[in-house]
């Protein structure tokens, strides 16, 4: 296990996806071997491939890293994503559990019944607007600096980065009150990594369509 992380997950976003933008930020080429049926996941958890019997997985370092918060605070750490000290790495760590918990909402949306969907969307824009982005505005006003952390590039901003735009594709006006994170969103998308991660063709997932969902489904479900 050496060379390139490789990534171990279905062919979409989910909770692979943080770590994907991870490492894409941090200029990391990964390879990523999809889970395409059940019988494959079932494959990895009874070759003890999987500590806890889920995924996401990531081969890095000679490990098989699971738990998609340990993974991430690691590539954080070993890139230089992770402030310059104990109080800015609790920092980054408290805002971007913020972060994760809206992620689940967002993500978990298009896979309500059809009928929770409307309310359920309802409940995360509303989280968006009135809990998490007011903090994000009020970090970045307080400051004044272009980063959420000690002015530097730090995990917590892929992160937000990846939730603005996560939340822009269900409301796409839903910045319209928080100026500082429409700068922000514009100075980090043009990081020149994020930048080629951000165009057509690279490893980021879309939006997942009802084929996506369906496929998950047979696989996790």
């Amino acid at each position: 296990m050496s060379g390139k992380p490789k990534l171990h997950y279905f062919n979409g976003r989910g909770r692979m996806e943080p770590i994907r933008w991870l490492l894409a930020a941090a200029g990391v080429e990964f390879e990523e071997c999809f889970i395409e049926t059940k019988d494959s996941l079932t494959k990895l958890q009874t070759d003890g491939s999987l500590l806890f019997q889920q995924v996401p997985m990531v081969e890095i370092d000679g490990m098989k890293m699971v738990q998609t918060r340990a993974i991430l605070s690691y590539i954080a750490g070993k890139y230089n994503l992770y402030g310059k000290d104990l109080k800015e790495r609790a920092l980054i760590d408290m805002y971007a559990e913020a972060m994760m918990d809206l992620n689940e909402l967002l993500m978990s949306y298009p896979f309500q019944p059809e009928d929770k969907k409307e309310q359920h969307l309802a409940n995360a824009v509303d989280k968006a607007i009135n809990r998490y982005f007011p903090v994000f505005e009020k970090v970045l006003k307080d400051h004044g600096q272009d980063f959420l952390v000690g002015n530097q590039f730090s995990r917590a901003d892929v992160q937000l980065l990846e939730i603005l735009l996560m939340a822009e594709e269900c409301k796409p006006d839903i910045l319209a009150k928080f100026p500082l994170l429409q700068k922000f969103k514009a100075k980090i998308s043009n990081i020149p990594t994020i930048n080629k991660f951000l165009q057509p063709g690279s490893q980021r997932k879309p939006l997942p369509d009802e084929k996506d969902i369906q496929k998950a489904r047979k696989i996790f479900f």
